[in-house]
């Protein structure tokens, strides 16, 4: 009878193996992971204050999910948010949860790397700035620049103490004026020259009268 016994327990425990087995089989049948290089997104960044450095741009997110949606899958799918609406004036360490990763239901996230980024915030600044017209070229012979005349001629620029000190004045994108022998008038769009401010509006009306 014990023979017996330890012969059936045997058979059970193998049919226990065998049934979690196909059941592991069955369920990851199909499932794949990919690895995608994402944007940080900063969120929530408190009033009076500006973003001034990132000590990364992008994470990499591993994802776990049906091989075929995978292949499916679209970048803007993907989206990681920072939380900054706790934030205070200087240099933090933010962490990265799965929670702060956005991305379809039938997907999860297996692992972000790296899974924190450094940001400082300085406070905003407000000036008004002259705007100047970059020309490039010589009109055609025989005639002469005349006057350049911008609108307006100031402008209020926005963003990080240490960004807007810098600023002097603006200047509009290069207007080339090669072989022109008649006055023009044409919107430009003014040129930050990549600094991290904001600006009422982004072109200008610049006239450059032409005379002979």
């Amino acid at each position: 009878m014990r023979k017996l016994l330890l012969e059936n327990m045997g058979m059970k425990v193998a049919a226990v193996v065998m049934a979690i087995t196909l059941w592991f089989f069955v369920t990851s049948r199909g499932q794949s992971e990919v690895s995608v290089d994402v944007p940080i997104e900063l969120r929530n960044i408190p009033g009076g204050f500006e973003s001034v450095r990132q000590g990364i741009k992008t994470v990499s997110v591993s994802i776990k999910g049906q091989e075929r949606l995978l292949r499916n899958m679209k970048i803007a799918d993907v989206r990681v948010h920072v939380d900054l609406s706790k934030a205070k004036k200087g240099k933090g360490t933010y962490y990265i949860n799965n929670e702060d990763v956005k991305l379809p239901s039938t997907m999860t996230v297996t692992n972000i790397s790296p899974s924190s980024v450094v940001v400082a915030l300085e406070e905003t600044a407000i000036r008004t700035a002259p705007v100047q017209a970059v020309v490039v070229g010589a009109p055609r012979k025989g005639f002469f620049v005349g006057s350049v005349e911008v609108n307006p001629k100031q402008m209020t620029i926005e963003g990080a103490r240490s960004e807007v000190s810098r600023i002097k004045s603006l200047r509009t994108e290069p207007i080339d004026i090669t072989d022109l022998d008649e006055t023009s008038v044409q919107e430009v769009r003014l040129d930050t020259g990549g600094r991290n401010v904001r600006t009422e509006v982004q072109e200008v009306n610049v006239k450059i009268v032409i005379k002979k």
